[in-house]
């Protein structure tokens, strides 16, 4: 998965990003952001296997979600989850809970422009992509600058850790989700001395599964 879980010179600080497990059957397939599901059996033994993986990381903090599916996951890990509300995933709003075929019969005006420009649609009663973006950079800054010279595992979700990607590789919104972000998935960002003034990150792995 990686060679060393030393972080190289000049590395200030290396996040983990984490996927949750996979969810219960009753939210796939369906537009599930608030909705609070915990794991299945399937994603309970994915994480367990992950955190077999990540024993010898001498992972600093934990930060999560707030939803069960990423508390269930940190607990598999063996950690302590530090709950921060920014990492959720977005808000869909009124559309929470609905399968993809009802959204799609419902609001088929704001089906369509999801469909069409995912990071351009605000969902009625819930959150636009620029509202997440906002919440999640805001809070990966905090980290970043409480978490110095330190390993930070942030277990969340699939839009989450696709913002925080972009960013380090310089990608445009509009193209995260060419990204794919499995359940269980683990990223891997060093990133150096004065990364938010320029300075540079490495992504060192990108959704690895054990």
């Amino acid at each position: 998965m990686i060679a060393s879980w030393n972080r190289p010179d000049g590395v200030s600080l290396r996040l983990l990003l984490i996927r949750h497990g996979e969810p219960e059957a009753s939210a796939r397939g369906r537009c599930y952001g608030k909705l609070d599901v915990g794991l299945s059996a399937n994603g309970h033994a994915q994480m367990a296997r992950l955190g077999e993986a990540l024993e010898s990381a001498s992972i600093d903090a934990f930060y999560a979600s707030p939803r069960r599916r990423a508390l269930e996951s940190v607990e598999r890990l063996g950690g302590k989850p530090i709950v921060e509300p920014r990492l959720a995933e977005i808000n869909f709003g009124e559309l929470e809970g609905l399968t993809y075929d009802e959204a799609a019969e419902r609001y088929p005006r704001i089906y369509e422009e999801w469909m069409r420009a995912p990071t351009e649609v605000h969902f009625p009663g819930g959150e636009s992509f620029t509202d997440m973006r906002q919440r999640v950079l805001e809070v990966v800054s905090e980290i970043r600058e409480a978490r110095k010279e330190q390993t930070v595992a942030i277990v969340s979700h699939g839009g989450v850790n696709r913002i925080v990607l972009a960013k380090a590789l310089g990608i445009e919104s509009r193209a995260i989700f060419r990204m794919e972000q499995s359940y269980a998935g683990m990223s891997v960002i060093d990133e150096y001395d004065e990364y938010e003034l320029g300075g540079d990150c490495i992504v060192r792995v990108l959704n690895a599964q054990c």
